[in-house]
């Protein structure tokens, strides 16, 4: 069977995710965070394993963020307050934290970089006559201007504040099949995180696409077992070239 012989037939649209999907996130966030740890942790840190910490949202701050539970000032002043207690700086309070965050956003913003396959796989979609779109866990302004400073020329069809909620929410991936006009069993999605976004589409009805990217796994992805996503009807790759052959386009 194919890897796309679970809905017998080929996709009439993709959605793509943004973050370490298209765009280098992981490595952006590397260099914002190497600026904090000189600015404000001690000089021995672990630069890996602070980046490890700030994308794994331990306390689950980010993902409230996605719920629609608390605003992005606040989930991102309440992980750098656990990043610097977690690793010896000081607490980074309300008073702190503007100048921490001009710091953190603008070296990470100044270090957005598209992964090589990025384009290739939208111009191949587009090419296979295939309508292509973004659904993402940002908001829609922040990742029209994230795509234009990188040069992907894509549609942001569902942000976070579409809907007021974000993924793994069902209603996200049928809203943006629905903005491609294409039925959620014709359309793909593909993003980097087995479970938010692969399994997520998966059970909305769409094909769940995990870029599982070498070396890029979250360290709390490591056990994921990638044939036992394709057992359950989810594809698996590991970059964005592999999309559309892995769709049938």
């Amino acid at each position: 069977m194919t890897a796309f012989g679970a809905v017998g037939g080929r996709v009439d649209a993709v959605l793509l995710d943004v973050d370490d999907t298209l765009v280098d996130t992981k490595g952006a966030f590397a260099t914002a965070l190497a600026a904090v740890a000189q600015a404000h942790l001690p000089g021995d840190v672990d630069h890996a394993s602070v980046l490890d910490h700030w994308r794994a949202d331990p306390a689950g701050h980010y993902r409230a963020y996605t719920r629609g539970e608390t605003d992005h000032r606040t989930q991102r002043r309440l992980r750098a307050d656990l990043l610097h207690r977690t690793f010896g700086g000081a607490p980074v309070g309300e008073d702190s934290f503007d100048a921490w965050d001009e710091l953190f956003w603008g070296t990470f913003e100044r270090s957005w970089q598209p992964f090589d396959d990025a384009v290739p796989c939208v111009d191949a979609l587009r090419s296979a006559g295939v309508r292509v779109g973004v659904v993402t866990n940002a908001a829609v302004a922040l990742q029209e201007r994230k795509l234009a400073a990188v040069g992907i020329d894509l549609p942001v069809l569902v942000g976070l504040d579409t809907l007021g909620y974000g993924k793994p929410h069902p209603d996200v991936f049928v809203e943006g099949a629905r903005r491609l006009g294409s039925a959620p069993e014709r359309t793909a999605y593909v993003g980097d995180e087995p479970t938010i976004d692969a399994r997520a589409a998966h059970d909305a009805g769409l094909v769940g696409v995990w870029v599982d990217r070498p070396g890029a796994r979250r360290a709390d992805e490591h056990a994921v077992d990638a044939d036992a996503l394709r057992s359950a009807g989810m594809v698996v790759v590991t970059g964005l070239g592999e999309v559309p052959p892995a769709l049938g386009l």
